[in-house]
């Protein structure tokens, strides 16, 4: 069994796609004609993002909708970056809310927090010393 696509459920497939491509660069892997359900190409996960109605017709008991909030939904999304200040704030300048600021771990990783407009948590931090990811 492998791991392959995170999808993320939101009120607006298009503006989603758009700020992940603005805001890191992902291109886009398709759109359905129907605009609601899309995905990036991202590397060896893929990131995906479909509508709340496609939601409701998925799950039969309903599902709790992201929005965006005062405080972020309990999702997040990684991003390993070796340029992390300037990947951080091109986040910032599409339109991403900052959580935590880049600080530096112990361990030699450094690590930031954002909000998308989803709501959804966005880490961005720089390898794990000793890793190659």
């Amino acid at each position: 069994m492998i791991y392959s696509y995170t999808i993320v459920y939101v009120s607006d497939v298009p503006s989603s796609l758009e700020f992940y491509e603005t805001a890191f660069g992902f291109p886009r892997k398709m759109m359905t004609p129907e605009e609601d359900y899309g995905e990036l190409i991202s590397g060896k996960t893929t990131i995906a993002f479909a509508s709340h109605q496609l939601g409701d017709s998925n799950f039969s008991n309903g599902f709790t909708k992201s929005v965006s909030l005062n405080k972020p939904i309990g999702i997040e999304l990684v991003f390993i970056s070796n340029q992390i200040n300037e990947d951080f704030q091109k986040a910032l300048d599409a339109g991403a809310e900052l959580l935590e600021p880049i600080s530096h771990k112990p361990w030699g990783q450094s690590v930031g927090y954002l909000k998308d407009p989803n709501g959804v948590i966005i880490e961005i931090c720089t390898p794990v010393q000793g890793t190659s990811d």
